[in-house]
Protein backbone atom coordinates (compact mmCIF):
# COMPACT_ATOMS: atom_id res chain seq x y z
CA UNK A 1 0.00 0.00 0.00
CA UNK A 2 1.68 3.41 -1.44
CA UNK A 3 0.68 5.97 2.40
CA UNK A 4 -0.14 9.60 1.60
CA UNK A 5 3.22 12.05 1.45
CA UNK A 6 2.31 14.48 4.04
CA UNK A 7 -0.94 13.42 6.04
CA UNK A 8 0.05 15.45 9.21
CA UNK A 9 -0.54 18.74 6.69
CA UNK A 10 -3.81 18.03 5.59
CA UNK A 11 -5.75 15.62 7.90
CA UNK A 12 -4.28 17.58 11.19
CA UNK A 13 -7.63 18.97 11.69
CA UNK A 14 -9.40 16.03 11.46
CA UNK A 15 -11.37 15.04 15.25
CA UNK A 16 -12.65 11.96 16.30
CA UNK A 17 -16.27 12.41 14.83
CA UNK A 18 -15.17 13.18 11.33
CA UNK A 19 -12.22 10.02 11.67
CA UNK A 20 -15.20 7.77 12.43
CA UNK A 21 -17.50 8.63 9.37
CA UNK A 22 -14.40 8.19 7.34
CA UNK A 23 -13.67 4.60 8.45
CA UNK A 24 -16.86 3.99 8.50
CA UNK A 25 -17.32 5.11 4.88
CA UNK A 26 -14.22 3.75 3.80
CA UNK A 27 -15.69 0.09 4.65
CA UNK A 28 -18.29 -2.21 4.42
CA UNK A 29 -17.80 -3.28 8.35
CA UNK A 30 -15.26 -1.66 10.54
CA UNK A 31 -14.27 -2.69 14.59
CA UNK A 32 -12.26 -1.09 16.67
CA UNK A 33 -9.79 -3.69 19.13
CA UNK A 34 -7.78 -2.95 22.04
CA UNK A 35 -4.83 -4.91 22.23
CA UNK A 36 -5.65 -7.84 23.32
CA UNK A 37 -8.66 -8.27 20.69
CA UNK A 38 -11.89 -7.13 22.60
CA UNK A 39 -14.52 -5.30 20.25
CA UNK A 40 -14.76 -1.72 22.08
CA UNK A 41 -16.87 -0.58 18.99
CA UNK A 42 -18.15 -1.25 15.31
CA UNK A 43 -20.04 0.13 12.07
CA UNK A 44 -21.62 -0.68 9.12
CA UNK A 45 -21.82 1.04 5.99
CA UNK A 46 -25.79 0.39 5.96
CA UNK A 47 -28.02 -1.28 8.46
CA UNK A 48 -29.57 -3.69 5.74
CA UNK A 49 -26.02 -4.93 5.89
CA UNK A 50 -26.14 -5.04 10.06
CA UNK A 51 -29.25 -7.16 10.04
CA UNK A 52 -27.69 -10.03 7.99
CA UNK A 53 -25.00 -10.79 10.89
CA UNK A 54 -26.42 -12.95 13.91
CA UNK A 55 -26.07 -11.51 17.18
CA UNK A 56 -24.18 -8.16 15.91
CA UNK A 57 -26.00 -6.51 19.33
CA UNK A 58 -23.83 -8.45 21.50
CA UNK A 59 -20.30 -7.96 20.16
CA UNK A 60 -19.17 -5.22 22.55
CA UNK A 61 -16.74 -6.11 25.23
CA UNK A 62 -16.56 -9.65 23.46
CA UNK A 63 -13.14 -10.89 21.64
CA UNK A 64 -13.10 -10.67 18.39
CA UNK A 65 -12.43 -14.22 17.51
CA UNK A 66 -15.67 -15.60 19.17
CA UNK A 67 -18.25 -13.84 17.27
CA UNK A 68 -16.68 -15.26 13.39
CA UNK A 69 -16.98 -19.29 12.34
CA UNK A 70 -14.49 -21.86 13.92
CA UNK A 71 -12.72 -21.88 10.93
CA UNK A 72 -11.70 -18.22 11.02
CA UNK A 73 -10.42 -18.00 14.56
CA UNK A 74 -7.13 -18.97 13.75
CA UNK A 75 -6.90 -16.49 11.17
CA UNK A 76 -7.97 -13.41 13.71
CA UNK A 77 -5.21 -14.99 16.46
CA UNK A 78 -2.32 -14.21 13.60
CA UNK A 79 -3.77 -11.22 11.87
CA UNK A 80 -3.78 -9.94 15.75
CA UNK A 81 -0.25 -11.03 16.33
CA UNK A 82 1.26 -9.42 13.50
CA UNK A 83 -0.74 -6.26 13.62
CA UNK A 84 1.84 -4.37 15.05
CA UNK A 85 4.91 -5.89 13.44
CA UNK A 86 5.92 -4.04 10.39
CA UNK A 87 5.78 -7.05 8.29
CA UNK A 88 2.46 -8.17 9.16
CA UNK A 89 0.04 -9.48 6.31
CA UNK A 90 -3.70 -7.79 5.36
CA UNK A 91 -6.02 -8.78 3.78
CA UNK A 92 -7.28 -12.13 5.46
CA UNK A 93 -10.59 -13.48 4.81
CA UNK A 94 -13.31 -14.70 7.65
CA UNK A 95 -16.64 -15.69 7.91
CA UNK A 96 -19.40 -14.31 10.09
CA UNK A 97 -22.33 -16.45 10.84
CA UNK A 98 -25.50 -15.07 9.10
CA UNK A 99 -29.29 -14.40 10.53
CA UNK A 100 -30.18 -17.42 7.61
CA UNK A 101 -28.32 -18.75 5.09
CA UNK A 102 -24.92 -19.66 4.46
CA UNK A 103 -22.22 -17.81 6.00
CA UNK A 104 -21.06 -14.11 5.44
CA UNK A 105 -17.10 -13.87 3.90
CA UNK A 106 -15.81 -10.70 5.52
CA UNK A 107 -12.50 -9.72 3.52
CA UNK A 108 -10.17 -7.49 6.53
CA UNK A 109 -7.46 -5.90 6.87
CA UNK A 110 -5.57 -4.76 10.22
CA UNK A 111 -3.96 -1.38 11.13
CA UNK A 112 -2.97 -0.37 14.82
CA UNK A 113 -3.42 2.86 15.76
CA UNK A 114 -2.49 5.63 18.52
CA UNK A 115 -0.09 4.75 21.51
CA UNK A 116 -2.25 2.43 23.62
CA UNK A 117 -2.66 -0.73 20.73
CA UNK A 118 -5.02 -0.21 19.82
CA UNK A 119 -6.41 -2.18 16.10
CA UNK A 120 -8.59 -0.77 13.82
CA UNK A 121 -10.34 -4.13 11.48
CA UNK A 122 -11.63 -2.94 8.22
CA UNK A 123 -14.04 -5.44 6.00
CA UNK A 124 -15.30 -5.53 2.72
CA UNK A 125 -18.30 -7.70 1.93
CA UNK A 126 -16.79 -10.63 -0.33
CA UNK A 127 -20.48 -12.18 -1.03
CA UNK A 128 -20.79 -10.10 -5.05
CA UNK A 129 -17.45 -11.47 -5.47
CA UNK A 130 -18.42 -14.92 -3.98
CA UNK A 131 -21.14 -14.87 -5.95
CA UNK A 132 -19.56 -14.08 -9.11
CA UNK A 133 -16.39 -16.56 -8.81
CA UNK A 134 -19.58 -19.60 -8.21
CA UNK A 135 -21.15 -18.39 -11.48
CA UNK A 136 -16.96 -18.86 -12.99
CA UNK A 137 -16.79 -22.73 -11.15
CA UNK A 138 -20.79 -23.30 -12.74
CA UNK A 139 -20.05 -22.47 -15.90
CA UNK A 140 -16.64 -24.28 -15.95
CA UNK A 141 -18.08 -27.07 -14.95
CA UNK A 142 -20.77 -26.89 -17.35
CA UNK A 143 -18.33 -26.77 -20.18
CA UNK A 144 -16.40 -29.38 -18.30
CA UNK A 145 -19.38 -31.72 -19.01
CA UNK A 146 -20.96 -30.62 -22.15
CA UNK A 147 -17.18 -31.54 -23.64
CA UNK A 148 -17.33 -35.17 -21.88
CA UNK A 149 -20.46 -35.27 -23.32
CA UNK A 150 -19.16 -34.51 -26.74
CA UNK A 151 -16.45 -36.67 -26.39
CA UNK A 152 -18.82 -39.35 -25.69
CA UNK A 153 -20.98 -38.89 -28.41
CA UNK A 154 -17.88 -38.42 -30.44
CA UNK A 155 -16.43 -41.96 -29.14
CA UNK A 156 -19.72 -43.67 -29.94
CA UNK A 157 -20.03 -42.18 -33.42
CA UNK A 158 -16.42 -43.40 -34.29
CA UNK A 159 -17.17 -46.80 -32.74
CA UNK A 160 -20.16 -46.54 -35.50
CA UNK A 161 -18.28 -45.42 -38.32
CA UNK A 162 -15.40 -47.91 -37.93
CA UNK A 163 -17.38 -50.86 -37.28
CA UNK A 164 -20.04 -50.90 -39.93
CA UNK A 165 -19.89 -53.03 -42.54
CA UNK A 166 -21.47 -50.78 -45.03
CA UNK A 167 -19.35 -48.42 -47.09
CA UNK A 168 -19.56 -44.89 -45.86
CA UNK A 169 -17.95 -41.98 -47.00
CA UNK A 170 -18.17 -38.20 -45.44
CA UNK A 171 -18.11 -35.79 -48.44
CA UNK A 172 -17.65 -31.82 -48.72
CA UNK A 173 -20.91 -30.47 -50.21
CA UNK A 174 -18.98 -27.24 -51.90
CA UNK A 175 -15.80 -28.60 -52.57
CA UNK A 176 -17.14 -32.20 -53.29
CA UNK A 177 -13.82 -33.55 -51.46
CA UNK A 178 -13.89 -36.56 -49.05
CA UNK A 179 -12.86 -35.84 -45.57
CA UNK A 180 -14.01 -39.07 -43.92
CA UNK A 181 -14.41 -42.32 -45.12
CA UNK A 182 -14.66 -45.80 -42.64
CA UNK A 183 -12.35 -49.70 -43.64
CA UNK A 184 -15.42 -50.53 -45.26
CA UNK A 185 -15.46 -47.83 -47.86
CA UNK A 186 -10.96 -48.18 -47.99
CA UNK A 187 -11.67 -51.77 -48.83
CA UNK A 188 -13.78 -51.51 -51.28
CA UNK A 189 -12.52 -48.89 -53.22
CA UNK A 190 -9.07 -50.25 -53.02
CA UNK A 191 -6.98 -47.26 -51.53
CA UNK A 192 -5.66 -48.04 -48.18
CA UNK A 193 -4.90 -44.58 -47.03
CA UNK A 194 -5.37 -42.31 -49.92
CA UNK A 195 -8.97 -41.12 -49.72
CA UNK A 196 -8.87 -38.13 -47.33
CA UNK A 197 -9.00 -35.14 -49.21
CA UNK A 198 -9.36 -36.79 -52.84
CA UNK A 199 -11.92 -35.13 -55.27
CA UNK A 200 -14.81 -37.58 -54.99
CA UNK A 201 -14.58 -37.80 -58.84
CA UNK A 202 -10.82 -38.75 -58.55
CA UNK A 203 -12.47 -42.33 -57.61
CA UNK A 204 -15.24 -42.70 -60.56
CA UNK A 205 -14.79 -42.62 -64.39
CA UNK A 206 -14.00 -39.68 -66.13
CA UNK A 207 -17.42 -39.72 -67.51
CA UNK A 208 -18.96 -39.91 -64.14
CA UNK A 209 -19.36 -36.02 -63.78
CA UNK A 210 -23.20 -35.88 -64.57
CA UNK A 211 -23.81 -38.33 -62.15
CA UNK A 212 -22.22 -36.75 -59.16
CA UNK A 213 -24.47 -33.41 -60.61
CA UNK A 214 -27.30 -35.63 -60.77
CA UNK A 215 -26.65 -36.32 -56.85
CA UNK A 216 -26.37 -32.83 -55.55
CA UNK A 217 -29.35 -31.95 -57.99
CA UNK A 218 -31.18 -34.43 -55.98
CA UNK A 219 -29.73 -33.52 -52.39
CA UNK A 220 -30.37 -29.76 -52.78
CA UNK A 221 -33.76 -30.08 -53.90
CA UNK A 222 -34.65 -32.96 -51.29
CA UNK A 223 -32.01 -33.31 -48.28
CA UNK A 224 -31.13 -37.18 -49.83
CA UNK A 225 -30.48 -39.03 -53.03
CA UNK A 226 -30.99 -42.51 -53.78
CA UNK A 227 -29.72 -45.35 -55.85
CA UNK A 228 -27.30 -43.56 -57.55
CA UNK A 229 -25.40 -45.34 -59.97
CA UNK A 230 -21.63 -45.55 -59.19
CA UNK A 231 -18.88 -46.65 -62.00
CA UNK A 232 -15.45 -46.87 -60.01
CA UNK A 233 -12.12 -45.69 -61.64
CA UNK A 234 -9.58 -48.56 -62.92
CA UNK A 235 -12.58 -50.81 -62.03
CA UNK A 236 -15.26 -52.82 -63.43
CA UNK A 237 -17.24 -52.93 -60.02
CA UNK A 238 -20.29 -51.31 -59.54
CA UNK A 239 -22.28 -49.46 -57.27
CA UNK A 240 -25.26 -47.45 -56.23
CA UNK A 241 -25.01 -44.85 -53.69
CA UNK A 242 -27.34 -43.15 -51.30
CA UNK A 243 -26.69 -39.35 -50.46
CA UNK A 244 -27.90 -37.77 -47.17
CA UNK A 245 -27.66 -33.77 -46.09
CA UNK A 246 -26.24 -33.00 -42.43
CA UNK A 247 -24.77 -29.83 -41.38
CA UNK A 248 -21.79 -29.85 -38.76
CA UNK A 249 -21.81 -25.85 -38.12
CA UNK A 250 -21.55 -23.65 -40.92
CA UNK A 251 -20.59 -26.69 -43.62
CA UNK A 252 -22.88 -28.97 -45.30
CA UNK A 253 -21.67 -32.25 -45.22
CA UNK A 254 -23.01 -35.55 -47.15
CA UNK A 255 -22.98 -38.69 -46.10
CA UNK A 256 -22.40 -41.31 -48.93
CA UNK A 257 -23.37 -45.01 -48.22
CA UNK A 258 -22.15 -47.42 -51.07
CA UNK A 259 -23.73 -50.47 -51.75
CA UNK A 260 -21.77 -52.62 -54.16
CA UNK A 261 -23.89 -54.20 -57.21
CA UNK A 262 -23.33 -58.16 -58.23
CA UNK A 263 -22.99 -58.34 -61.89
CA UNK A 264 -25.83 -59.06 -64.14
CA UNK A 265 -28.13 -57.33 -61.10
CA UNK A 266 -30.31 -54.14 -61.90
CA UNK A 267 -29.00 -51.66 -59.83
CA UNK A 268 -32.41 -49.36 -60.17
CA UNK A 269 -34.18 -52.44 -58.30
CA UNK A 270 -30.96 -53.01 -55.69
CA UNK A 271 -33.24 -53.31 -51.86
CA UNK A 272 -31.88 -54.19 -48.66
CA UNK A 273 -33.75 -56.68 -46.59
CA UNK A 274 -35.17 -54.02 -44.22
CA UNK A 275 -36.78 -52.73 -47.71
CA UNK A 276 -38.49 -55.85 -48.94
CA UNK A 277 -40.01 -56.35 -45.48
CA UNK A 278 -41.09 -52.78 -45.97
CA UNK A 279 -42.62 -52.85 -49.19
CA UNK A 280 -44.26 -56.73 -47.94
CA UNK A 281 -46.02 -54.45 -45.35
CA UNK A 282 -47.09 -51.86 -47.28
CA UNK A 283 -48.90 -54.53 -49.62
CA UNK A 284 -50.47 -55.52 -46.59
CA UNK A 285 -52.03 -52.96 -44.65
CA UNK A 286 -56.03 -52.04 -44.67
CA UNK A 287 -55.03 -48.88 -46.20
CA UNK A 288 -54.83 -48.25 -49.66
CA UNK A 289 -51.09 -47.31 -50.95
CA UNK A 290 -50.77 -46.11 -54.53
CA UNK A 291 -47.08 -45.27 -56.27
CA UNK A 292 -47.44 -43.22 -59.14
CA UNK A 293 -44.92 -40.84 -61.61
CA UNK A 294 -44.66 -37.23 -61.50
CA UNK A 295 -47.56 -36.82 -63.50
CA UNK A 296 -50.02 -38.71 -61.35
CA UNK A 297 -49.64 -42.04 -63.31
CA UNK A 298 -49.65 -45.52 -61.37
CA UNK A 299 -47.00 -46.93 -61.08
CA UNK A 300 -48.24 -49.65 -58.34
CA UNK A 301 -50.46 -50.49 -56.30
CA UNK A 302 -51.13 -53.06 -53.02
CA UNK A 303 -54.25 -54.84 -52.57
CA UNK A 304 -56.00 -52.89 -50.60
CA UNK A 305 -56.70 -50.28 -53.28
CA UNK A 306 -57.67 -52.63 -55.76
CA UNK A 307 -60.25 -53.54 -53.40
CA UNK A 308 -61.21 -50.20 -52.44
CA UNK A 309 -61.72 -49.42 -56.52
CA UNK A 310 -63.65 -53.11 -57.44
CA UNK A 311 -60.35 -53.80 -59.55
CA UNK A 312 -59.72 -57.43 -61.02
CA UNK A 313 -56.21 -56.83 -60.26
CA UNK A 314 -53.01 -54.60 -60.24
CA UNK A 315 -52.27 -54.58 -63.96
CA UNK A 316 -55.86 -52.91 -64.25
CA UNK A 317 -54.53 -49.92 -62.56
CA UNK A 318 -51.40 -49.70 -64.08
CA UNK A 319 -50.58 -47.09 -66.27
CA UNK A 320 -54.22 -45.26 -65.69
CA UNK A 321 -54.20 -41.97 -63.81
CA UNK A 322 -54.76 -41.90 -60.46
CA UNK A 323 -57.72 -39.17 -61.56
CA UNK A 324 -59.80 -41.78 -62.64
CA UNK A 325 -60.32 -43.03 -59.45
CA UNK A 326 -60.75 -40.03 -57.50
CA UNK A 327 -64.06 -37.95 -56.69
CA UNK A 328 -63.47 -34.35 -58.65
CA UNK A 329 -62.10 -35.27 -61.83
CA UNK A 330 -59.44 -32.71 -62.53
CA UNK A 331 -59.38 -31.33 -59.40
CA UNK A 332 -58.18 -33.27 -56.23
CA UNK A 333 -54.85 -34.41 -58.05
CA UNK A 334 -53.93 -31.21 -59.59
CA UNK A 335 -53.96 -30.15 -55.83
CA UNK A 336 -52.29 -33.28 -54.44
CA UNK A 337 -49.33 -32.79 -57.10
CA UNK A 338 -48.67 -29.33 -56.41
CA UNK A 339 -48.81 -29.63 -52.69
CA UNK A 340 -45.87 -32.23 -53.33
CA UNK A 341 -44.04 -30.55 -55.92
CA UNK A 342 -43.66 -27.41 -53.63
CA UNK A 343 -44.25 -29.18 -50.20
CA UNK A 344 -42.95 -32.88 -50.74
CA UNK A 345 -45.83 -34.02 -48.57
CA UNK A 346 -49.23 -33.57 -48.06
CA UNK A 347 -50.96 -34.78 -44.81
CA UNK A 348 -55.25 -35.83 -44.67
CA UNK A 349 -56.50 -34.87 -47.58
CA UNK A 350 -59.89 -34.84 -47.66
CA UNK A 351 -62.05 -36.48 -50.88
CA UNK A 352 -63.73 -39.32 -51.90
CA UNK A 353 -62.77 -42.63 -53.92
CA UNK A 354 -64.77 -43.92 -56.63
CA UNK A 355 -64.97 -47.27 -57.70
CA UNK A 356 -65.32 -48.65 -61.21
CA UNK A 357 -68.57 -49.46 -60.88
CA UNK A 358 -69.49 -45.36 -59.75
CA UNK A 359 -69.99 -46.03 -56.06
CA UNK A 360 -68.03 -43.19 -54.05
CA UNK A 361 -66.48 -43.15 -50.25
CA UNK A 362 -65.36 -40.58 -48.36
CA UNK A 363 -61.05 -41.07 -47.49
CA UNK A 364 -58.64 -39.49 -46.46
CA UNK A 365 -55.05 -39.18 -48.67
CA UNK A 366 -51.43 -38.73 -47.02
CA UNK A 367 -48.68 -38.40 -49.70
CA UNK A 368 -45.34 -38.03 -49.88
CA UNK A 369 -42.51 -37.68 -52.80
CA UNK A 370 -38.75 -39.26 -53.57
CA UNK A 371 -36.30 -38.87 -55.33
CA UNK A 372 -35.11 -41.43 -57.74
CA UNK A 373 -32.69 -41.25 -60.97
CA UNK A 374 -33.68 -37.71 -60.95
CA UNK A 375 -37.32 -37.57 -61.46
CA UNK A 376 -39.75 -37.89 -58.37
CA UNK A 377 -42.42 -40.25 -57.51
CA UNK A 378 -45.30 -39.89 -54.92
CA UNK A 379 -46.88 -42.49 -53.00
CA UNK A 380 -50.46 -42.17 -51.70
CA UNK A 381 -51.94 -43.65 -48.80
CA UNK A 382 -55.70 -43.58 -48.89
CA UNK A 383 -57.99 -44.26 -46.00
CA UNK A 384 -61.53 -44.93 -46.07
CA UNK A 385 -63.41 -43.06 -43.56
CA UNK A 386 -67.05 -43.93 -44.09
CA UNK A 387 -67.03 -45.59 -41.01
CA UNK A 388 -66.24 -42.16 -38.81
CA UNK A 389 -69.38 -40.41 -40.24
CA UNK A 390 -72.19 -40.24 -37.65
CA UNK A 391 -75.63 -41.84 -38.64
CA UNK A 392 -76.62 -37.86 -37.91
CA UNK A 393 -74.36 -36.52 -40.43
CA UNK A 394 -75.53 -39.31 -42.74
CA UNK A 395 -79.32 -38.61 -42.58
CA UNK A 396 -81.05 -36.53 -45.79
CA UNK A 397 -81.27 -33.33 -43.74
CA UNK A 398 -77.90 -33.05 -41.72
CA UNK A 399 -75.98 -29.95 -42.18
CA UNK A 400 -72.34 -29.10 -42.69
CA UNK A 401 -71.42 -27.27 -39.39
CA UNK A 402 -69.23 -24.70 -40.84
CA UNK A 403 -68.31 -22.69 -44.37
CA UNK A 404 -65.12 -24.99 -43.82
CA UNK A 405 -67.46 -28.00 -44.72
CA UNK A 406 -69.44 -26.30 -47.61
CA UNK A 407 -65.96 -25.93 -49.56
CA UNK A 408 -65.08 -29.46 -48.84
CA UNK A 409 -68.31 -30.18 -51.11
CA UNK A 410 -66.70 -27.81 -54.62
CA UNK A 411 -67.01 -30.35 -56.76
CA UNK A 412 -69.43 -33.04 -55.14
CA UNK A 413 -72.52 -31.25 -55.50
CA UNK A 414 -74.10 -28.47 -57.95
CA UNK A 415 -73.88 -24.28 -57.26
CA UNK A 416 -77.71 -24.17 -56.46
CA UNK A 417 -77.16 -27.17 -54.15
CA UNK A 418 -74.08 -25.28 -52.14
CA UNK A 419 -76.08 -21.76 -52.27
CA UNK A 420 -78.80 -23.92 -50.29
CA UNK A 421 -76.73 -25.61 -48.15
CA UNK A 422 -74.57 -21.67 -46.76
CA UNK A 423 -78.11 -20.46 -46.65
CA UNK A 424 -78.76 -23.04 -44.28
CA UNK A 425 -75.58 -22.94 -42.85
CA UNK A 426 -75.94 -19.02 -42.27
CA UNK A 427 -79.38 -19.68 -40.68
CA UNK A 428 -78.64 -22.01 -38.54
CA UNK A 429 -75.41 -20.43 -36.88
CA UNK A 430 -77.68 -17.12 -36.41
CA UNK A 431 -79.85 -18.65 -34.81
CA UNK A 432 -77.63 -20.10 -32.44
CA UNK A 433 -75.82 -16.48 -31.92
CA UNK A 434 -79.08 -15.00 -30.98
CA UNK A 435 -80.12 -17.60 -28.61
CA UNK A 436 -76.50 -17.07 -26.84
CA UNK A 437 -77.33 -13.40 -27.08
CA UNK A 438 -80.40 -13.87 -25.24
CA UNK A 439 -79.49 -16.37 -22.74
CA UNK A 440 -82.06 -19.28 -24.56
CA UNK A 441 -84.61 -16.51 -24.19
CA UNK A 442 -86.76 -17.96 -27.48
CA UNK A 443 -88.90 -14.72 -27.22
CA UNK A 444 -86.44 -12.53 -27.40
CA UNK A 445 -84.28 -14.50 -29.77
CA UNK A 446 -87.51 -14.01 -32.93
CA UNK A 447 -87.28 -9.92 -31.86
CA UNK A 448 -83.61 -9.81 -32.69
CA UNK A 449 -83.92 -12.36 -35.69
CA UNK A 450 -87.16 -10.18 -37.02
CA UNK A 451 -89.00 -12.98 -36.98
CA UNK A 452 -92.45 -14.86 -35.07
CA UNK A 453 -91.79 -17.02 -32.09
CA UNK A 454 -93.93 -19.36 -34.17
CA UNK A 455 -91.10 -19.18 -37.29
CA UNK A 456 -88.40 -19.12 -35.02
CA UNK A 457 -89.72 -22.75 -33.55
CA UNK A 458 -90.23 -23.95 -37.33
CA UNK A 459 -86.94 -23.35 -37.84
CA UNK A 460 -85.22 -24.63 -34.68
CA UNK A 461 -86.94 -27.45 -35.34
CA UNK A 462 -85.55 -27.79 -39.05
CA UNK A 463 -81.75 -27.35 -37.91
CA UNK A 464 -82.20 -29.92 -35.08
CA UNK A 465 -81.56 -27.62 -32.37
CA UNK A 466 -85.30 -28.30 -30.77
CA UNK A 467 -84.46 -32.11 -30.32
CA UNK A 468 -80.95 -30.78 -29.04
CA UNK A 469 -82.81 -29.15 -26.73
CA UNK A 470 -84.93 -32.06 -25.42
CA UNK A 471 -82.41 -34.48 -25.04
CA UNK A 472 -80.40 -31.80 -23.05
CA UNK A 473 -83.83 -31.59 -20.51
CA UNK A 474 -84.25 -35.38 -20.40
Amino acid sequence: MKAFKSPARWLAGIDADAAALLIAAAADIAVILDSDGTVRDFAFQSEALALEFADHDHWLGKAWRDQVTVESQIKIDEMLRDAHSKAHKNGRQVNYPAVRGADIPILFSVLPVGHSGQIIAFGRDLRAFATLQQRVVDVQQSFERDYARMRHIETRYRILFQMTPEPVLIVDQATQKIIEANPAARQILGRAGKIIGLHLTDLLKPDAAPVIDQMLANVRVSGRADDVPFALLDSDIEMVASAFLFRQGSTQLLLVKLLHVTPGEDSSRLLTDSKVKLLKLVERVPDGFVVTDHDGTILAANEAFIEMSQLRSESQAQGQSLDKWLGRPGVDLGVLLNNLRQHGSVRLFSTSLRDEFGAEMDVEISAGSVLNGGDPSYGFAIRGISRRVSPQVMAPRAFPKSLEQIIELIGRVSLKDLVREATDVIERLSIEAALTMTRDNRASAAEVLGVSRQSLYVKMRRHGLLEADAVGLE
